[in-house]
């Protein structure tokens, strides 16, 4: 399991529900950036991490989201009446072109640092006056937990990876073949939120391929999760790992 803290230790607790003993290994380390709120028609968030970065709602200022993961997120925060997307960038382009007069006043696009370039281009595209502030900064982790390289160099370790985003993924990738774990990696099921994640996991793992990759059908990790098998190892028998991203 790769995902960044906090949200890691939610996917753990819900793999441990499914039966499943979740190796954490988060890719990232984010570091929230408390930011003030400019003047705008309204504030676009791309990620929960985003949301946790949030200053009070002014009122009557609108909240549109990735997806509603982020929505509930930008909820917990105190921002009320926050409208979920479809789970993609384009679906929160294409919301915003639906909510919005892009004559009305700039959008505040709430992101991590280097993140959402191409949907601040979409939305300039459609229009939109659009300004940008870091919510939160995301670096690399340096090292892989014990626990993980352990349980990767055992006879049976676990058989199925979990990637939540792009740069998770070719973080997590890059520290596990610095580890001397290529052709580990190479005898797993890499399980990914999205085509682009896919993508990401591929092209890390290069000119090595993974032994099944399985794509979410839709950005969720409800989606995510649905695509974890029983457990498998390496060997083929039952085993309940799943390596959280």
């Amino acid at each position: 399991m790769t995902r960044p803290e906090p949200g890691g230790a939610e996917t753990a607790a819900r793999l441990r529900a499914l039966g499943f003993r979740a190796l954490a290994m988060p890719a990232l380390v984010l570091q929230p950036r408390p930011f003030p709120i400019p003047p705008c028609r309204a504030v676009l968030l791309t990620s929960r991490a985003a949301a946790r970065a949030l200053p009070p709602q002014p009122p009557g200022l609108a909240l549109l989201a990735v997806g509603e993961a982020t929505a509930e997120a930008a909820r917990a925060a105190g921002w009320v009446g926050a409208v979920a997307a479809g789970g993609t960038a384009e679906d929160l382009a294409r919301l915003t072109a639906e909510r919005l007069d892009p004559t009305a006043g700039p959008v505040l696009l709430a992101v991590g640092q280097g993140y959402a370039l191409d949907l601040a281009a979409d939305l300039r595209r459609r229009g939109f006056r659009v300004l940008r502030r870091i919510a939160y900064a995301a670096t690399p982790a340096t090292s892989v937990p014990a626990p993980v390289l352990a349980a990767l160099r055992s006879r049976n370790g676990p058989g199925q990876v979990l990637f939540h985003s792009p740069r998770s993924a070719a973080c997590a990738i890059t520290l596990l073949r610095e580890a001397g774990l290529s052709a580990t990696l190479a005898d797993m099921a890499a399980l990914a939120i999205s085509p682009r994640v896919a993508d990401a996991a591929r092209v890390a793992l290069a000119p090595l391929a993974w032994r099944e990759m399985r794509v979410a059908g839709r950005p969720s990790e409800d989606a995510l999760l649905a695509l974890l098998g029983p457990g498998e190892t390496r060997q083929g028998q039952p085993e309940p790992d799943a390596v959280p991203y």
